[in-house]
């Protein structure tokens, strides 16, 4: 059970072909003759089994053929009954090479391949290649060279250019799969099973779309958390939806929010071909940076000035030497070499001081990646630059990049580079550029590691009112709120917000006024009207009652003019926000299909669409993640002391995002909402307009629903924390997992016995690899849980001082299996704490969880000598069975 679902499709042992008549080329398909002419080429390492479907054998004979994979190219009409044979031979896995094939007909193919128990790669598809196995079940072109990438494409032609690239390139790949239209094993799929690919240290994808949003979203990020992800997607649209209720609709493009979800989920994006090519180089070599600041080794002013303004230009940090690096490597290079800016070692630049610089910058603590520029010179040498290159890098920790400008004079330096996996590119923007992707994936890592809760720490909303307030707009059949909703809605989440009341006549408008004292602002209210200065039913700073009388009057005759069907309920008068020094921002929320909602921030007031200044970030949020949008924003940099005025409260700026934050989570109606401008200044954040617009939760996981079903990335589960008796005194929390543990859980791990860990593992080492304790810290809540039981533990320290510390003192965790209704479960307990009913409480709280999810069984593998856990399973219910595939373990299910 711990081999993934998908390993008869990419790592089968024996393979059958279902390729039409052998010996009869003019009959087959042309992606059979290309797959035939493949595998002639170089021939798979397991057994091969060629099958015709019209096959004259006898049931004896058929029932002697076994294999783990189907790879079938033939003609669409044929496709069918080559499945269905594929399925009384019990084949777990079939690859259709085939094009044109029509949505109706692809899910006919998918139900036959669900009926037989066969994952299905295509129809569509042009198949895959496994490189180490020698196995091309593609019609893509010639096998790849062996490598530690995988490229995964929903184009073919895209997937066989790649291909041809990489053998120029000297790159190789651990799968190449090409996807295709209505592929039953889709995008979410393969990145699942290249995650856990013990093979693939990076993966490089070309898409083009995705049919569930929160499938995509969880594979995508278990995939990054475990090693490097590129993605290059197609269809970009920066406009926004020009029918968009609320500025925020206007202004967020869908492509936008797209670049939120890979920032969060941990992976690169690629703007085009040449990048994504950049980055294969990149991944190739196996780099892991910790930080953005690029020293440039250079012998040439020009085109380390190149290099440096494009640094700039990507939001890079140019790495300085420092001192004392400096004062180590001027005695090494030309008297006429400049250090203190780029590391510019002049004309008279020789391999030994390219060597000499690039040893110092390894080691020096002020520079993260190394980029190294060389340009053709009279008297110089490419190749032996190159080498001194190639001898430095095994002993560097940091990336190196190289940019062997010119052509003719440097060929064969750039093959001795690539044969050293060391990223070269022939100018320094796609150096720089390729860096700035190595540094994007350690930023967006940052981000992967947030697992917010739905409420943020303060005093808890009125959720219940806010929704009867909802409740009440959508029963009168209007999705816009007033302006007094809206901030009815924003106070019921503690959003602080200017005191605005509803006037129906110009008296009633000078009386309010008077009460609330001048000046003091008019708008118009109206549902109908999105914003309110187009139609002249803004007036601001009316400083008396005679001019609120005048303006009330000229107001409505304006926006009659203008909007005559529009239905108007009066005017909203509030006080005039005195905040001289504040700066106007916008906050708000966008619906996108499929992600759901995204939060958006920038710089607000009336201009705010010509300014086009947002960033996006998905909710939930925390203070980290609300800090990281604030800081991506344009208007960031005006936030801190500016012109005279003194910096904001960033705090209060934060806390109204987390507030906005908690909106989106408990509120899945909330389809667009601006508040703009919020004003920020020293003392504090005031909301001073607000509209809303609800709707139909958004659905980012078709068939799956839940509280939080209209996000594409669930909160950490607060609602399972619960705390519990040890039986010989004290107390421990039971709660879910979170990257924060992963410290707690390798101490666990050490704690274990030998005997302990085994059982647990199958497996006697000592301590968690590093990915897999990621692995089991960082969770995807929506398909797996892990729940730990945690004690408080008193210590003293060394200066005296007592100290209270957790510790993990037990897990249980399930992960849904591929067929959405059952889930296979895991525990370990201390053996400190052993026969305390801790095991049976962790396994009740995984199962309660597990029912909640609308799962419908709960199984596990029991090594057959592991009586104590027997005995825990059959107290609790399960029924204990022997494991057909292995004699050693016993099967252990119950119903939820």
């Amino acid at each position: 059970m711990d081999q993934h679902y998908l390993t008869p499709l990419f790592e089968p042992k024996s393979v059958v072909l279902f390729t039409g008549p052998q010996g009869a080329p003019e009959q087959q398909t042309p992606q059979a003759r290309a797959l035939l002419a493949h595998m002639a080429a170089q021939p798979f390492k397991g057994q091969v089994l060629p099958l015709d479907i019209h096959t004259t054998g006898t049931l004896g004979d058929l029932a002697q053929a076994r294999a783990d994979l189907a790879i079938i190219a033939l003609a669409e009409d044929e496709i069918l009954p080559a499945l269905e044979l594929a399925g009384r031979i019990k084949v777990r896995a079939a690859v259709v090479l085939s094009s044109g094939v029509s949505q109706a007909r692809a899910q006919e193919m998918h139900r036959v391949a669900k009926r037989h128990g066969m994952w299905l790669l295509g129809p569509n598809s042009q198949g895959f290649q496994r490189p180490m196995l020698q196995l091309n079940a593609s019609s893509a072109g010639e096998l790849a060279a062996p490598g530690q990438l995988a490229l995964v494409s929903q184009s073919g032609a895209l997937t066989a250019s790649i291909l041809d690239w990489a053998r120029q390139n000297r790159v190789g790949f651990s799968n190449v799969i090409a996807l295709g239209a209505h592929t039953q094993v889709g995008l979410a799929g393969v990145l699942d099973y290249l995650a856990n690919d013990r093979h693939t240290q990076g993966i490089v994808v070309y898409m083009e779309g995705i049919a569930n949003a929160r499938r995509f979203t969880s594979a995508l990020r278990a995939a990054a958390n475990s090693k490097p992800v590129v993605v290059l997607k197609a269809g970009r649209r920066q406009d926004g939806n020009t029918a968009a209720q609320t500025h925020s609709g206007a202004i967020v493009g869908s492509d936008e929010v797209f670049d939120a979800v890979l920032r969060r989920a941990g992976a690169v994006r690629v703007r085009s071909f040449v990048e994504l090519f950049s980055a294969a180089k990149c991944l190739a070599s196996r780099y892991r940076p910790v930080g953005k600041r690029l020293g440039i080794i250079t012998n040439g002013g020009g085109p380390g000035v190149l290099a440096a303004d494009y640094v700039n230009e990507l939001g890079l940090q140019l790495g300085v030497l420092g001192e004392d690096s400096q004062r180590a490597l001027a005695p090494r290079v030309a008297k006429t070499a400049a250090l203190a800016d780029l590391i510019d070692l002049s004309e008279d630049a020789t391999a030994e001081h390219y060597r000499a610089a690039l040893e110092v910058a390894a080691k020096d603590r002020q520079v993260d990646g190394v980029l190294v520029i060389y340009s053709p010179k009279f008297d110089g040498d490419a190749d032996a630059v190159a080498h001194e290159l190639v001898q430095v890098r095994p002993h560097m920790s940091k990336p190196l990049v190289a940019c062997w400008m010119g052509d003719s004079s440097v060929g064969t330096a750039r093959h001795a580079l690539a044969d050293a996996t060391i990223p070269s590119f022939r100018t320094p923007e796609a150096a720089v550029g390729a860096f700035g992707n190595i540094a994007s994936f350690y930023q967006n890592q940052q981000l992967l590691q947030q697992t917010p809760p739905p409420l943020s720490p303060g005093a808890p909303p009125d959720v219940e009112g806010a929704r009867l307030l909802i409740e009440s707009v959508l029963t009168e059949r209007r999705k816009v709120l007033t302006e007094m909703e809206s901030k009815a809605l924003l106070s019921a989440f503690h959003i602080p917000v200017t005191q605005t009341l509803l006037a129906r006549s110009a008296n009633e408008a000078m009386m309010i006024a008077a009460q609330i004292g001048f000046p003091v602002a008019l708008k118009i209210d109206s549902p109908d009207i999105s914003h309110k200065s187009d139609v002249g039913g803004v007036a601001l700073n009316v400083m008396n009652a005679t001019a609120v009388r005048d303006i009330w009057q000229d107001m409505m005759e304006a926006v009659r003019a203008k909007q005559p069907d529009a239905q108007i309920n009066g005017v909203t008068v509030q006080a005039m926000a005195r905040k001289a020094q504040g700066r106007e921002l916008y906050i708000g929320v966008v619906t996108d299909d499929p992600f759901g909602p995204v939060i958006a921030f920038g710089a607000g007031g009336t201009m705010i669409e010509l300014m086009n200044d947002h960033a996006m970030e998905l909710p939930p949020l925390n203070q980290f993640l609300a800090r990281r949008l604030i800081e991506r924003s344009r208007v960031a940099e005006t936030l801190g002391a500016w012109r005279g005025a003194p910096p904001v409260d960033m705090a209060a700026l934060e806390q109204v995002l987390l507030r906005v934050s908690e909106m989106v989570c408990e509120l899945p109606q909330l389809r667009e909402m601006d508040i703009n401008p919020i004003i920020v200044d020293e003392r504090g954040a005031l909301a001073v307009d607000a509209r809303i617009v609800i709707g139909p939760a958004a659905q980012t996981s078709p068939g799956r629903a839940g509280k939080y079903g209209h996000l594409s990335i669930l909160p950490y589960p607060q609602r399972y924390e619960q705390l519990w008796p040890l039986r010989g005194g004290g107390e421990y929390t039971v709660r879910p997992i979170h990257p924060d543990d992963a410290q707690m859980l390798q101490d666990l791990m050490k704690r274990l016995s030998p005997e302990s860990r085994y059982f647990r593992f199958v497996s006697n080492m000592a301590e968690l690899p590093p990915g897999m304790l990621s692995r089991f810290t960082l969770i995807d809540y929506d398909r797996e849980m892990a729940l730990c039981a945690v004690v408080q533990e008193e210590s003293v320290s060394e200066t005296g001082e007592k100290q209270t510390k957790e510790k993990i003192i037990g897990v249980s965790r399930y992960i849904t299996n591929p067929d959405q209704n059952s889930c296979e479960f895991s525990l370990v307990v201390d053996d400190a704490y052993g026969g305390q009913g801790l095991g049976t409480r962790l396994m009740l709280s995984i199962m309660d969880v597990a029912r909640e999810k609308g799962l419908q069984e709960i199984i596990g593998l029991v090594l057959t000598q592991n009586n104590g856990m027997l005995k825990l399973m059959r107290s609790l219910g399960f029924e204990v069975k022997a494991y057909p595939d292995d004699p050693d373990f016993r099967l252990v299910t119950h119903p939820l």
